[in-house]
């Protein structure tokens, strides 16, 4: 167990994270947020992912705070013997390496819980056991193979999500799972293997499209193809070629979205009275509010929005969001000292509790920066029988 003193609600819970990219780390990050000590097993070099290019550069810094560093080659007989001694003195082991991997190295959940019989593992892999369950996956793989791909871009045009959105959610259930084992360990007694899988996440994210396909007998259309329950629920250029989303989903907001554009004449049109009416003309009417909105400058025409109540959003980048605001005055935008020495903002989780925010603890850890400290100390197994 972990002595640490944090006042967080997994606190004394011990993790060892043989993880690299996105979901594995993603799972470790919320464990050690919630208060878990989390000790990153590295190998020689330090963890691939610390030096990706591109759309990667963030991934390393973005899943990877509050935890420790230690640096291991587990594919050598002291290496292997020090990662078993280590995940005998913890409570939790995260992997996602390739299917089978563990098991070779005898750090599957089957041998190591023979000694370790407290131990929770918990593995990140593409696809649960069944026909696809050898098969490599990425998160793009399986937005095309669960519907996300097509039901995101326009129709004949698959267009995956702009985020890693598998990977991140596969680390949240991961996450879930170990707090409901370290829970039912309490009665029994006893570890269990846990499993957390890209390809049934996404199914997830697309479930309510196949309930509509079984209720319905229809194929739902692609989202930028879908017949709208709403006649003003869109995204339109405004002055500038800026962009804003507004929705007015009930007749009294598109009353009183008439009354921000001085379109008092939409509002008198007894043919658009009812939602249902505007709907059926909804061409024609977002071409009208279109027209109108094309002369109406961004900030004025939020801040009366706002003031009428309405539903607006600004179509805003991810670099903007570093200066957002409310992200920054909630405090879910904080500070982090990185690596190298340098400082950068992350996102927190999206969650209080208690009132709190659950932060950053420590800077993000250099490669190996604790190695010494947590292979040095002999500390009594808490998974021996």
């Amino acid at each position: 167990m972990s002595s640490s003193n944090t006042g967080l609600p997994l606190e004394g819970v011990r993790v060892v994270e043989f993880t690299h990219m996105v979901m594995g780390p993603t799972c470790g990050m919320i464990l050690a947020d919630l208060g878990a000590e989390v000790i990153k097993v590295e190998p020689p070099g330090g963890d691939k992912t610390r030096h990706l290019p591109g759309l990667g550069i963030g991934f390393f810094r973005s899943f990877n705070r509050n935890k420790k560093s230690v640096v291991l080659d587990i594919q050598t007989p002291e290496g292997l013997a020090s990662a078993r001694e280590l995940i005998g003195a913890s409570d939790v082991l995260i992997e996602n390496f390739r299917p089978g991997l563990m098991d070779r190295l005898g750090l599957g959940h089957e041998a190591l819980s023979r000694d370790f019989p407290r131990l929770i593992t918990v593995s990140h892999k593409g696809f649960l056991p069944g026909p696809y369950e050898d098969r490599l996956a990425l998160d793009e793989v399986v937005q095309n193979m669960a519907g996300l791909t097509y039901m995101t871009g326009p129709p004949g045009r698959p267009l995956r999500a702009g985020s890693s959105v598998n990977d991140i959610m596969g680390g949240m259930f991961g996450a879930i799972g170990v707090l409901a084992a370290l829970r039912e360990r309490e009665r029994t007694g006893r570890g269990q293997a846990i499993q957390s899988a890209l390809f049934e996440n996404c199914c997830l994210l697309a479930a309510q499209h196949m309930q509509q396909f079984q209720m319905t007998g229809e194929v739902p259309p692609p989202f930028p193809a879908r017949v709208s329950a709403w006649s003003v629920y869109d995204t339109f250029e405004v002055a500038n070629g800026e962009q804003l989303f507004i929705g007015a989903v009930s007749d009294k907001q598109f009353l009183a979205l008439c009354g921000v554009l001085g379109r008092e004449d939409l509002a008198g049109d007894p043919g658009l009275a009812t939602n249902a009416q505007r709907v059926a003309r909804r061409p024609e009417l977002l071409a009208e509010l279109g027209r109108t909105l094309r002369a109406h400058a961004i900030d004025g025409l939020c801040e009366r929005l706002q003031a009428a109540g309405l539903p607006y959003a600004r179509v805003m980048r991810p670099d903007q969001l570093v200066a957002d605001e409310h992200l920054l005055q909630s405090g879910g935008l904080v500070p982090m000292a990185t690596d190298d020495g340098d400082t950068t903002q992350v996102v927190l989780l999206p969650l209080l509790m208690g009132g709190r925010r659950p932060g950053v603890r420590h800077p993000l850890a250099a490669v190996g920066e604790h190695t010494e400290e947590v292979l040095g100390r002999r500390t009594p197994a808490p998974q021996s029988a």
